[in-house]
């Protein structure tokens, strides 16, 4: 007996010492980022594939010069995103044809890819001119969020998008986003009590929700239900699903949001939804059109690195140690 008592003593010490291990951690980490929502401090450059010549690089705080934009990160997309890409332009191209008003961007970013997405991201600047496809290299992989951070940064739009390299969401979706922000805008500059808003100047977030669907893999439901528990825990309610690739900003938003952001890898999404909270920019919840892509890099390796986010989120906003500029 007095031989199980001893194990059992150990037993618990040694949780006692892996968790104050784990604590320790997260706290020197949430530390260690406690002044880092720049992560890369190189700066992005355009290059022209046909003159070779660097294209100047704009910045968020500019004013725009396009009316949208679409960022999409890119991490050994070679085989998904030549299709996605092709629909996304040919929406773009046949908008733009009927409205002349509408002009717009698609920004890739190559997240350190190992096979030829570089090479077939250049192949669409190419094809389209560097004004309207452009690519920043990231060099090596450093996450989906700061891929995205990355490619908002540096992007000309009045309302900025992101949406996955691989498709599965239907460009043309980015409609329904656009009215509600639009709408929003409107009634928030309405009480103002001015008239002609620029929707680029008032702050609006809107994200795309595949909570309404009912057809996707048992698992997959599974997981975003279980996550969506721990997001409470995290940022609070507000949005169902944080975890969808489609997501529009207007300029006002995105710069308050990209410019805080610390968050590299899956859990910047809840990032956002935190950080929309703490600046009062409106959030609007709308259901896409959603299907299933094979190759999806979600998977349940990934659980523990969001886990490790969330804490690490937590500990670092409600400690003070990640100060927000307003």
């Amino acid at each position: 007996m007095e031989l199980l008592w001893t194990i059992a003593e150990l037993f618990f010490a040694l949780i006692l010492v892996l968790a104050s291990l784990f604590l320790s951690a997260m706290f020197l980490e949430a530390y260690r980022r406690r002044n880092n929502n720049k992560h890369i401090d190189a700066p992005a450059f355009f290059e022209d594939p046909k003159s070779l010549k660097q294209v100047p690089c704009p910045y968020l705080v500019d004013p725009a010069e396009k009316y949208i934009s679409l960022i999409i990160p890119a991490f050994n997309e070679e085989h998904r995103l030549p299709a996605a890409l092709d629909e996304t332009i040919n929406y773009l191209q046949n908008r733009a044809a009927k409205d002349k008003s509408f002009t717009y961007e698609v920004i890739i970013v190559d997240d350190g890819s190992a096979d030829a997405t570089k090479k077939v991201a250049f192949d669409f600047v190419r094809k389209y001119s560097v004004d309207n496809v452009r690519v920043i290299l990231l060099g090596r992989n450093h996450g989906k969020g700061e891929a995205i951070r990355k490619g908002m940064l540096h992007a000309r739009g009045e309302i900025l998008l992101m949406l996955d390299a691989d498709g599965a969401t239907k460009v043309n979706d980015l409609e329904k986003l656009e009215n509600k922000i639009r709408a929003v805008a409107s009634a928030e500059d309405t009480k103002d009590g001015t008239s002609g808003f620029r929707i680029a100047d008032i702050p609006v977030a809107a994200f795309g929700s595949r909570a309404h669907l009912v057809q996707r893999k048992w698992y997959r439901n599974f997981l975003m239900k279980g996550f969506h528990i721990v997001v409470l825990l995290a940022a609070g309610p507000g949005i169902r699903d944080t975890q969808c690739g489609f997501k529009m900003f207007t300029r006002a938003a995105a710069r308050k949001l990209f410019t805080n952001i610390r968050l590299k890898r899956w859990c910047f999404d809840v990032e956002l939804v935190f950080l929309c909270k703490q600046f009062g920019i409106p959030m609007q919840e709308i259901s896409v059109n959603w299907s299933e892509i094979p190759g999806s890099k979600v998977n349940l390796l990934s659980i523990p690195n969001m886990l490790w986010e969330l804490a690490l989120m937590s500990v670092g906003y409600r400690t003070g140690m990640w100060k927000i500029s307003y």
